[in-house]
């Protein structure tokens, strides 16, 4: 490979969720002749979290090697709650994938990836994706594409852009469906010709943005960007730029270039390269600029969007705290949190009047659940409140996030979606009928009423309707609108639940433990079928007698309990109650545990 700057060739891949973008790089790494592990799918999800839910949940870098050029590949989310590594990572690139379903179409995260590079005048490249799935609908999907470029664009020349079309489980791509195709060339052919190299500014002051941080036990903090101007050695010395700060002079000591899964060790990194360098006493902050001594110039960073959501997260004190985990004190707890802000640039870590309570705010309820599920994985133990939506005051007036959500459903439960929408202030904004008996339905909603709204949707559609959302922007605030309208069953005792107990518990709604589970006073164990809280005894014993009456004998036979997880449970509680996490638990409790406490509340 000509090692230029003119042989390089930067690009974002983005998409809505499950529209293809990781298994397409594995394809990429095949056609470039990468060997890769025996077996292994889906690659670029390195984190134990993204391979469970199928999803990306980090930006990550890439390379590969493709007939004498270098492609930089950066995979990025397609969740708008992960829209703070959109935004940081774009801005390394000249370029970009748009990747659709042929399928599905243009969803809300396709549109909000898609604005924000346009907003950075990136050079697009569209893929229709899945073009073998026999729901395709390529000549729509074409059509849906243009229309949201002509709603999107900044400037006329971004609605000129090539389309290319295929399948990446398949592992083939044509520019023309009249010409068949068995590899992945003719899309890297388009990203040589149709992405421009980087400006070339080799003879200029060293100029490196950082976009990421790595961390290692053996290098320490570890630089993760772009070399905007000049080039960087094995030697160099450094300072660290953001704003007005100016770091001390520091040696860089490692540079990594990516390639596949592998960072090979380099000399030298040039002009327009995306690398990984180390060499820094102190972690250098996502969005410093790493600058020549003598010549100090701070490139500008792209302001990442504002949370519109928070929680606050406190210190386990319930009665079976310290059972599971290891990391239990407020000092962990901050500890934790504190490093996490260093590389999750769109949350926000405020202090409250207790040492044992944090808020957390975030772009969304994903965002934030998925930080709480890394916590306890990692042994922590912690209680968590419920969500809410950060108001802001615009122009004197009250104002509210408000989101875009697309619903696609059968078209017999039509009434009874808009019935539930209309409840939550919705406002429809476009409607389309398809001939396979589905409608695709777009809203601008308020970000509070989506709380709750997902178990809702899925039973009203029996589990056949898809919705999906992006944040929108702020709104006068839309009035008040009905949350959850069932109670809870709250346990009025300590001990042990019984299968005698719940089954005179079943009619009362529905429960969230089984028998064997320990449980204490205060502890929510089901979903009561009326509106009001009922104190219940889930630990109730049969009393034994020397008499046998017909029927007592019976086998008790009980319905499963509904299985609550995280997001489910961030979706279901009320101001009033906490959820309890832990390492091998999660548990749903009253604020206030003892009844009479709770009662004197109200």
């Amino acid at each position: 490979m000509n090692n230029t700057t003119k042989n390089i060739r930067n690009i974002a891949i983005i998409a809505h969720v499950d529209h293809g973008k990781t298994t397409l790089v594995d394809k990429l790494f095949q056609a470039s002749g990468m060997a890769q592990p025996e077996g292994e799918e889906r690659l670029m999800d390195s984190n134990a979290l993204e391979k469970e839910r199928g999803i990306t949940i980090l930006a990550k870098n890439t390379g590969i090697v493709y007939n004498d050029y270098k492609i930089n590949i950066v995979d990025t989310p397609g969740h708008s709650d992960f829209g703070g590594e959109v935004e940081r990572t774009l801005q390394m690139v000249e370029g970009f994938l748009l990747l659709v379903d042929a399928a599905e179409g243009v969803l809300p995260g396709t549109r909000f990836v898609l604005s924000k590079a346009l907003n950075l005048n990136l050079k697009p490249i569209v893929v229709i994706n899945k073009i073998d799935r026999p729901d395709a609908d390529i000549e729509r999907t074409e059509q849906n594409i243009h229309d949201l470029f002509l709603d999107l664009a900044t400037d006329s020349a971004q609605l000129n852009f090539p389309v290319v079309y295929g399948s990446g489980r398949q592992g083939f791509m044509t520019t023309d469906l009249s010409k068949k195709s068995d590899s992945m060339k003719p899309l890297l052919d388009t990203i040589i010709e149709q992405i421009p190299a980087p400006k070339d500014k080799a003879n200029e002051p060293l100029q490196f943005l950082c976009t990421n941080m790595d961390y290692s036990e053996y290098l320490g903090p570890i630089a993760i960007g772009r070399v905007f101007s000049g080039s960087i050695k094995l030697g160099q010395q450094v300072i660290i730029c953001k704003g007005d700060y100016r770091s001390k002079p520091t040696k860089i000591t490692k540079i990594f270039g990516f390639e596949g899964l592998r960072r090979i060790e380099q000399n030298e990194a040039i002009c327009g390269d995306i690398v990984a360098i180390t060499g820094f006493d102190e972690e250098s902050p996502i969005g410093s600029t790493i600058c020549d001594v003598e010549n100090p110039k701070p490139l500008e960073y792209v302001k990442i969007d504002e949370p519109t959501v928070s929680i606050y997260i406190c210190v386990n004190d319930s009665p079976f705290n310290g059972r599971e985990g290891t990391l239990l004190t407020s000092r962990h707890l901050k500890e934790r949190l504190t490093k996490e802000l260093k590389t999750n640039v769109a949350l926000r870590v405020e202090p409250t009047d207790s040492p044992d309570v944090f808020k957390v705010s975030g772009r969304g309820q994903l965002h934030l659940s998925v930080l709480i599920e890394t916590m306890r994985r990692e042994g922590f133990e912690l209680q968590v409140s419920a969500p809410e939506v950060i108001y802001k005051n615009i122009n004197g007036h009250k104002s509210e996030p408000i989101e875009f959500m697309v619903i696609d459903i059968p078209t017999e439960y039509h009434g009874i979606v808009m019935e539930r929408l209309g409840k939550k202030k919705a406002e429809l904004q476009n409607m389309q009928h398809f001939s396979n008996d589905r409608e695709r339905m777009e809203f601008k909603i308020p970000s509070r009423a989506l709380l709750g709204f997902k178990s809702q949707f899925l039973t009203d559609t029996r589990g056949t309707g898809i919705a999906t959302f992006n944040f929108y922007g702020y709104e006068p605030y839309k009035g008040d609108i009905v949350t959850r309208t069932k109670g809870s069953l709250v346990s009025m005792e300590a001990g042990t639940v019984t299968a005698y107990a719940l089954d005179n518990l079943q009619e009362r709604g529905i429960l969230f433990v089984a028998p064997g589970v320990e449980v204490y006073e205060g502890m929510i164990v089901g979903e009561h079928s009326r509106d009001n809280d009922l104190e219940v005894n889930p630990c109730k014993g049969k009393k034994l007698t020397n008499m046998r009456a017909s029927g007592t004998d019976d086998q008790v036979k009980l319905a499963p309990p509904k299985i609550m997880d995280l997001e489910t449970c961030l979706e279901w509680i009320q101001p009033d109650e906490l959820i309890e996490v832990t390492p091998k638990s999660i548990r749903l409790r009253k604020k206030k545990l003892k009844a009479f406490e709770r009662k004197r509340d109200k």
